[in-house]
């Protein structure tokens, strides 16, 4: 089991944070463009699925998944959006997400003077406390090739 990359957009659709650890396949596009591609494909799941779902979703859309990887949301109050691409085998992450927020964004950004809310995240801190969670996780392994 592994964790491919991490987004960090907010509520008008900048990502504002971005990692890789065990991604193989690069997009061919520029970040800037994969960060639109990314977003836009949230914005229209999340549509969908409050559309067409027979039930009330008060959780929303969690997770979707292909035959190659999972893509784990959550979304705060305050409209910053997490999103986690592991392989297949790693379970649920919502808190895992929760916790990237409330213990390393909320700490690391939102209570840091320096750090302008809404713009990119230029902490050194926030990156490697991220890093040293992210790694630290049960299902975080190096790939073999």
């Amino acid at each position: 089991m592994t964790v491919h990359n991490l987004y960090i957009f907010d509520r008008n659709g900048s990502c504002l944070h971005y990692s890789e650890w065990n991604r193989k396949k690069q997009a061919g596009i520029s970040k800037e463009e994969e960060f639109k591609l990314m977003y836009g494909m949230l914005f229209s799941i999340r549509s969908f699925i409050s559309k067409m779902s027979p039930l009330d979703m008060k959780d929303g859309f969690l997770a979707f998944q292909t035959s190659r990887y999972k893509l784990h949301y959550y979304e705060t109050p305050t409209g910053i959006k997490l999103v986690l691409n592991t392989d297949l085998g790693v379970p649920n992450c919502r808190d895992t997400l929760q916790q990237i927020y409330s213990t390393l964004y909320v700490e690391y950004i939102v209570r840091n003077p320096l750090c302008v809310l809404g713009e990119s995240l230029q902490s050194d801190l926030f990156s490697s406390k991220l890093d040293s969670f992210i790694r630290a996780l049960p299902f975080f392994s190096v790939r073999a090739a």
